[in-house]
């Protein structure tokens, strides 16, 4: 007896076949398919060893990584797959520790290549994977697209988050050297699991699938793109399983905070424009200050002893040390011992008793015991506002509102007034990231900076300040390098900063703007 479908259901068929048939198959490289090849790289992997067999090589050096050349094996899924994910909408992305181009998830894509592409690694790679690491992957789909252009980075971390095990990049890239930039770079660790230095840098190269494990020594990089000319497209992701076991985070020692040092206002007299020595000023610029939490001094040293440190500063007697870890920060310091003179009285000036005084008619902080201190201060604290209220001035952009800080005004009444500081030179590649130690030891404080010889410094160099509230990727405020002006800004224990990392714009030649290729700050914080 002949079978009968219902009204519509032979439509319904042919719709399904073809929803099916629109995924085109993506066949992999012969390697995985190879059983002998397999159990090598298991019994390498294992043991921490190197291995090599035709495309696919394995090395354990900094850590596991894994290299698969020619992964798909047919060049016309790969230019099809390029053009799919070429037509896909990018967003800016851009925070303390990248800046590039990324898809929304490629989980539920339906174009064709995509979903081949998706369904081989998910599946049959995932499950060669598995075996190869002995251990169970979940099927979670964890992958996107990325596109870098020219000064676009992604700074060292190490991927860390629970449920990751393995990390994977599939390069979709035009012909590609290492003066283009954009290489994966891998970092040494020291013996408390911190990154060192790069020790080896993969180049990125069509149809080539990098993968690694997802550990505590796991650091890794991609660095500026130079070439202002190609994109670097890859896909990347994670596959999930068990996560590795993490030893306790490494607690790195703060810079040691000292109190005043004992200088008279004659410091200030030699020092400072006298403009900001008024008292009626300093009333107005206390008030602008407790409105919005933050200001900026413009032309606040003498032009004769500004322009005498910005000299003695380019002088090669003194010494820099660049400053780490690489996940943290990449930034040098001066040697407090081999600086100028004038240089010298500069750290001394800021680092006066009488500085701290001025610095509390500034701000209305107790930072000095001849500050005010009658019966309306614990009010005052609570009318006080932090980084997030108001709005910015000079070269800053605004900030929206937020909380006082009442809590902060009961616990340090009465505790003695003390800061920190350091003479920093930015180049390119300098930068400071956020971390989980710097939020969890994050408490009130007066942010001081002082730049010089920034006279051409332009706002898409980087190397600029930024205001967020911690675990929030919205910028409160943001502080622009500029000569001679000191920034003074109040933060609170949810508001955590870092310096934008400076990209090769800043060392590349312009005819119409010589870009200023290095400046300095002295940078402070003064806690109550």
């Amino acid at each position: 007896m002949a079978s009968k479908r219902r009204p519509g259901e032979s439509e319904k068929t042919e719709k399904k076949k073809k929803k099916k048939n629109c995924e085109e198959t993506a066949e992999l490289c012969s390697a995985i398919e190879d059983g002998q090849v397999t159990r090598a790289v298991k019994e390498a992997w294992s043991r921490r060893t190197q291995y090599s067999q035709g495309d696919l090589e394995l090395d354990c050096h900094p850590f596991p990584h894994c290299v698969i050349r020619n992964f798909l094996a047919s060049e016309t899924f790969v230019e099809n797959l390029q053009s799919e994910l070429l037509e896909l909408n990018f967003h800016e992305k851009s925070n303390d520790l990248y800046k590039f181009k990324q898809s929304d998830d490629l989980g539920k894509r339906t174009e064709p290549h995509i979903a081949g592409l998706r369904s081989a690694l998910f599946g049959r790679f995932r499950s060669w994977l598995g075996d190869v690491l002995g251990v169970d992957l979940e099927s979670t789909v964890d992958i996107s697209c990325a596109r870098y252009e020219y000064t676009d980075v992604l700074l060292c971390h190490d991927d860390e988050l629970e449920g990751r095990r393995v990390a994977f990049i599939l390069y979709l890239v035009p012909p590609w050297q290492s003066s283009d930039g954009g290489t994966l770079d891998l970092y040494s660790t020291d013996s408390n699991f911190q990154p060192q230095s790069i020790v080896k840098s993969l180049v990125p190269s069509l149809n080539t699938l990098v993968l690694f494990e997802v550990s505590p020594v796991s650091f890794h990089q991609v660095s500026e793109v130079l070439t202002e000319d190609k994109c670097r497209l890859s896909l990347s992701g994670w596959f999930h399983g068990p996560s590795l076991e993490r030893p306790p985070r490494h607690i790195e020692a703060p810079i040691p905070r000292c109190p005043h040092l004992p200088r008279d206002e004659t410091l200030l007299l030699e020092w400072v424009s006298p403009v900001y020595l008024d008292i009626s000023y300093q009333e107005q610029i206390q008030e602008e200050f407790e409105d919005s939490s933050e200001i900026q001094l413009k032309d606040f040293l003498k032009e004769e002893k500004y322009r005498e440190v910005s000299e003695a500063l380019r002088l090669t007697q003194i010494q820099w040390t660049k400053r780490g870890p690489p996940n943290k920060r990449c930034h040098e310091v001066a040697s407090l011992d081999t600086l100028p003179q004038c240089v010298s009285a500069c750290w001394e000036l800021l680092r006066s008793e009488a500085f701290f005084l001025l610095l509390s008619n500034f701000t209305g902080l107790r930072l000095h015991y001849l500050c005010a201190a009658d019966d309306d201060d614990e009010s005052k604290d609570e009318e006080k506002e932090d980084v997030r209220g108001g709005e910015a001035t000079g070269s800053s952009s605004e900030s929206p509102s937020a909380n006082t800080s009442r809590e902060k005004g009961a616990c340090q009444k009465l505790s003695t007034p003390v800061c920190c500081g350091e003479l920093r030179r930015w180049s390119h590649g300098g930068y400071t990231l956020l971390h989980d130690a710097e939020a969890a030891q994050a408490e009130y404080a007066l942010d001081l900076v002082l730049p010089f010889g920034c006279k051409d410094w332009q706002s898409e160099f980087g190397g600029f300040t930024c205001y967020v509230a911690n675990e929030e990727d919205e910028e409160l405020l943001t502080v622009y390098p500029e000569d001679n002006s000191l920034a003074l800004v109040y933060r609170d224990k949810e508001t955590l900063k870092f310096v934008k990392h400076v990209n090769h714009k800043s060392s590349s030649d312009s005819a119409d703007s010589p870009a200023c290729r290095t400046f300095y700050d002295f940078s402070f914080v003064y806690y109550e």
